[in-house]
């Protein structure tokens, strides 16, 4: 959920008390609610914290609205509106922060710092710490407001803070949309060879709607990798932000038969009731025609399906994989964890009033 403007104007009453409106109608309708979030609850928290809310200056009524938002228990759902400049590093500058303590304060030190982005064409590595944004201090718990679009200058500095250098990032321009805010995407995927049989693959970000993209990305990485003799292969997932269906295309790599991976639920299927183990059986489709015989078979038809890697067969490096995650990545794994947890209570899902 989202809304995006060319400009940011101060929201009146009227405007604040319809956004909060149109918010429930949205939850009601299309929100699939695997975590068990009880929504008259949920809705009597909206009507508690909304005379704050309408008597709030902007920024916070928007970050109020936020925090409501977080107590669906759902990834991917979010409030933005107008020209926002609160987004995370990893979406503007491609890298990630972690809050290190030091002389009793919190600093900012990158910790991932992905290929070919706004931060590493600047020259900035894992480990250096932030100084300052354009001349203004910036420590944890606050990030720094960068701004697609623009250049900001960046002052550098090591653990004591007595080396110091300054850089110049860019960040290229982004356009938002009504579903999602502006991202500038990192590269999806990199791959090299570290040692002899030993290869890195580095996935910060599942690009393309359906996937698609990110696969043929993937499999000329990984065919590279076997062309070189690739054994043993190390699976970089540090920082990763997400994306579209591609990782059931990357999972497709790391076993070589079909086998569920998740499902895919609609809300009617939630509301009605369904059977796991009579949902349709899909493989994630590996091009744009099989996609779109896929999306013909179910024009029809409820989408509800369990979705299956590709089979792709035997790979020289299955069981020699090793994979790197931290917290970035962890972040996106609960969101996994929270939804397979709501679906496997619910694999044999049956409404008392259906048989």
């Amino acid at each position: 959920m989202a809304a995006n403007h060319n400009s940011r104007p101060d929201l009146g009453r009227k405007q604040r008390s319809d956004i909060l409106r149109n918010i429930v109608k949205r939850v009601r309708k299309s929100h699939i609610n695997v975590a068990g979030v009880d929504y008259a609850e949920w809705e009597r928290e909206i009507q508690r914290q909304e005379p704050a809310l309408l008597a709030a200056e902007t920024e916070r009524f928007e970050n109020g609205v936020r925090e409501l938002l977080k107590l669906l228990k759902s990834s991917h759902t979010g409030f933005f509106h107008g020209v926002q400049n609160r987004f995370l590093p990893q979406h503007t500058i491609n890298a990630t922060f972690k809050a290190v303590n030091h002389g009793g304060s919190e600093r900012w030190m990158f910790l991932d710092v992905f290929p070919e982005g706004p931060a590493d064409k600047a020259g900035i590595r894992p480990g250096d710490f932030l100084v300052s944004v354009d001349g203004v201090a910036f420590s944890s718990p606050t990030y720094p407001p960068f701004t697609t679009g623009q250049t900001h200058q960046l002052v550098i500095g090591d653990i004591e803070n007595t080396r110091r250098r300054t850089v110049s990032i860019s960040i290229p321009f982004r356009k938002g949309t009504k579903q999602r805010p502006p991202i500038v995407e990192p590269k999806a995927v990199t791959a090299r060879i570290l040692e002899p049989g030993i290869g890195l693959l580095r996935v910060p970000y599942f690009s393309g709607a359906a996937g698609i993209r990110f696969g043929k990305e993937l499999k000329s990485a990984i065919d590279d990798l076997k062309a070189q003799k690739c054994d043993r292969l190390i699976l970089d997932l540090r920082g990763n932000i997400g994306g579209s269906l591609g990782f059931a295309i990357l999972a497709s790599y790391l076993c070589p038969d079909q086998r569920p991976i998740g499902f895919s639920i609609t809300p009617k299927s939630l509301r009605d009731g369904y059977y796991k183990e009579k949902l349709p059986r899909v493989p994630m489709p590996g091009s744009k025609g099989s996609l779109f015989l896929t999306l013909g078979a179910f024009a029809f038809r409820d989408k509800t399906v369990a979705l299956l890697t590709q089979g792709l067969g035997p790979q020289p490096f299955h069981g020699r994989t090793v994979v790197l995650v931290n917290e970035w990545t962890e972040q996106r794994v609960r969101d996994a964890r929270q939804f397979c947890a709501g679906e496997s209570s619910r694999d044999h899902y049956r409404p008392e009033n259906r048989r």
